[in-house]
This record gives C-alpha cells, sequence and structure tokens, in this order.
C-alpha cells in the first residue's frame, strides 16, 4: 500500500485548464476572476458579500480589524483550534481567554460560555470566536442569543466546514457563512480543506460596513472609489485611508477555488459516505469514540477524529503501515505563548482530556474503499491487541 496522508488535495483537469487559462490571460491578479469566485462562494453559503484573501490566517487578522479591536479587548476563544483563531486577536493587540470545549461535539461549550460571562460584569468582554471544529457547525443561534445579552461580536471560524448547516429553532436550514447570526464568518482553502486555491481564504458577511472595512484593509488601506477619496486629480490617484495589508488573492487562485467550487457537494457527499464505512466498522469495538451528529446537523467531516486509549501507540503504528494520521490540536492554551500570558495547564479540563486520546485518521474525497478498508483493518488490529 502506498503512502496514505490524513488529508489531501483533489486536481482535477478541469481545475488545471482554469488556471492556466488565467495565467494566459491580462490578469494575473487583482482581476475579473476574484470578484467571480466572491459572488459565487457568497452564493454558495447564502451571504450578501464574500471578500476573498491569500489565506485564513489574513481573513482572521482582517476581521478582527474590521471589528475594531484594539489593544485590552478580551475576546473569549476555544482552546481545540488552530494557533490562528486566538492569534488574530494578538496581532491587534487584544487579550484572548479560552472557554472549553463539550466533550461530544468538541465545540466550544455553551454552558461553560454562559458560566464564563456571568462572573464577569457586562463589558468585559468584546466578542466571541467559536470554531466549526472537524466540519462539525456550531449552533449559531444559541451562540447570538448569548451574544446579543452581553453585547459582544461573533467571528465565526469556519475553515473546517463550507457546505455544513444547521437547523435552527423554527426548522429553517441556516448554512454555515451565512451571516445570520455571525458577524463574520471565516474559510480557508489550503490544500487539505473541502476547497482549494493553493493558499487562501475567504470572510463571508450580511454587514456592508464590515464589507467596506474588509476592502480596504485587504490592500493596504488603499482605495481608488472616487466617492470615497477626500480630493479628485485624476485616473491614477489613490489614498491611503487607513493602515492595511496586502492579503490579496491571485487570479489564477481564484479561478481554481472557482473550479472547485462546482464540486464542493459532491466532496462532501464522499466524506460522509467514508464516514458512515468508518462508523460502521469501529462500531464493532468499544475501544474506539466515534465523532457524534446530533440531528439537525449536517457534519461535513473535514477531519475524522477517533479517540483510543493509547494514541501514541496507533499513531506510531499506523506510521509504521504508511498510514499517516494527525493529532488535532494540541489544545491552544497550553502552548508556551500563551502559558506566559496567564493561562496554565487545568483550566481547559475537556479539552486536555481530549487531547490525549484523539486521533485524526485519513480522510479526503479521493481516498479509495481499498485504502479505507486497509485503514480500518490496521487500527482494528491494533486496538484488538491494546
Amino acid at each position: 500500500m502506498k503512502p496514505i496522508s490524513y488529508g489531501r488535495q483533489h486536481i482535477t483537469e478541469e481545475d488545471i485548464q482554469a488556471v492556466v487559462d488565467v495565467l494566459r490571460s491580462d490578469y494575473l491578479t487583482q482581476g475579473p476572476q476574484i470578484d467571480q469566485f466572491e459572488k459565487a462562494f457568497a452564493a454558495y453559503v447564502g451571504a450578501k458579500y464574500a471578500v476573498a484573501v491569500n489565506n485564513g490566517t489574513a481573513a482572521l487578522h482582517l476581521s478582527a480589524l474590521a471589528l475594531q479591536v484594539k489593544t485590552g479587548d478580551k475576546v473569549i476563544v476555544t482552546p481545540l483550534t488552530f494557533a490562528a483563531s486566538a492569534n488574530c486577536i494578538r496581532y491587534c493587540g487584544g487579550e484572548v481567554v479560552f472557554c472549553d470545549i463539550n466533550a461530544d461535539t468538541y465545540l466550544m461549550d455553551l454552558e461553560k460560555l454562559r458560566a464564563l460571562l456571568s462572573t464577569y460584569p457586562k463589558g468585559t468582554f468584546k466578542g466571541i470566536i467559536p470554531v466549526d471544529f472537524a466540519g462539525y457547525p456550531i449552533q449559531a443561534e444559541a451562540f447570538r442569543e448569548i451574544a446579543d445579552s452581553y453585547g459582544l461580536w461573533i467571528i465565526e471560524d469556519a475553515c473546517h466546514a463550507p457546505g455544513a448547516y444547521f437547523l435552527n429553532s423554527k426548522g429553517q436550514k441556516q448554512e454555515t457563512g451565512n451571516g445570520v447570526y455571525s458577524d463574520l464568518t471565516v474559510f480557508s482553502f489550503h490544500p487539505v480543506k473541502h476547497i482549494t486555491t493553493g493558499e487562501g481564504g475567504m470572510v463571508t458577511t450580511n454587514d456592508p460596513l464590515l464589507y467596506e472595512r474588509l476592502l480596504l484593509y485587504r490592500t493596504h488601506g488603499i482605495t481608488k472609489d472616487p466617492q470615497k477619496l477626500m480630493r479628485q486629480e485624476g485616473g491614477w490617484y489613490m489614498e491611503m485611508q487607513e493602515l492595511g495589508y496586502n492579503y490579496r488573492i491571485t487570479d489564477f487562485q481564484a479561478a481554481l477555488g472557482y473550479s472547485q467550487l462546482k464540486r464542493a457537494d459532491s466532496g462532501v457527499e464522499r466524506r460522509r459516505r467514508l464516514i458512515e464505512r468508518y462508523n460502521s466498522a469501529f462500531s464493532r469495538t468499544d475501544k474506539i469514540k466515534t465523532p457524534v451528529e446530533e440531528k439537525g446537523i449536517c457534519h461535513v467531516y473535514h477531519l475524522y477524529v477517533i479517540q483510543v486509549e493509547d494514541r501514541l501507540g496507533l499513531y506510531n503504528y499506523l506510521r509504521e503501515h504508511q498510514i499517516f494520521a494527525q493529532v488535532h490540536y494540541v489544545p491552544l492554551h497550553t502552548m508556551p505563548y500563551y502559558l506566559e500570558r496567564g493561562n496554565k495547564v487545568g483550566d481547559c479540563p475537556v479539552v486536555e482530556e481530549y487531547y490525549k486520546h484523539c486521533l485524526s485518521l485519513p480522510l479526503f474525497p479521493t481516498l479509495t474503499d481499498e485504502e479505507q478498508n486497509y485503514i480500518i483493518d490496521k487500527v482494528l488490529s491494533f486496538v484488538g491487541k491494546s
């Protein structure tokens, strides 16, 4: 069996041709492909606006800038995430406070969030950054109710979850990123994600003011819009009105993303079929904890995370057999950088216990049934002996 990684991009001939067409065109960047991709992605998730950027970290940073996070602002973040979800607040001088996860969904725990907020005076916190970990959509309606009670904004980190949705209290389908409950939603197009542009990201929103800020901060804080200029000099004239960044995506990346978006739903369907096969196979033993999916949820499974007693042993055993599973993630509050800022081991006991046992098995649309059977066989072989 050839090596099997935990995730892998899926590039078709149509994708390649889309990129080649742009390479032969007049625009490699700041051209029409970006607008086309943004409009298509906004339509896909049901949002009014979408802003494409060069990676998911830039998307998070721009979101924090658009919400005007400043030095000393306190923001609540889940510890089960990649570092960028919290670092975007630190980039702006804000302070990160971690809220533990739910032991079943692995998402920020709503009850723990309520308890945390109730221990401080209203106005202590500015916002919340929950993460749709592994592709499981947060109950954004419930988060919105809590946020509104405390005057908080929400940046939803949906880097794992394009295509996910949940049913709200009225039974209505709510797509992740549609802007109904979250002020801003962030997506990533890294190669192992559902949609890839090589590197890339997107921010969606329904707020026109936030949208305009995202556009401005994405391009050095510079505008050429005649209606926004303080003075008029000629067609060349531009103004730097804010301190911004170069977070632009290229046209050939946008073309790849647009091509990939056309088969996003089929990719989710394949992932979910693979999940059914994994869950069915692992139901034969009580030594493997498999992911939950509550009623009214469409989990899109960026990751398939199991929990076992001997995680290190299984990790090494799989590698010996050319199966390159991964661990997602080391709890962020235990990283040296955040320990130096007053956090400590024991602050978030649920995620710390999860971390001792979690392992992400290979999952991507082009994973074959033969490869998956091989993975299942090796996992069951190991846990049967342990």
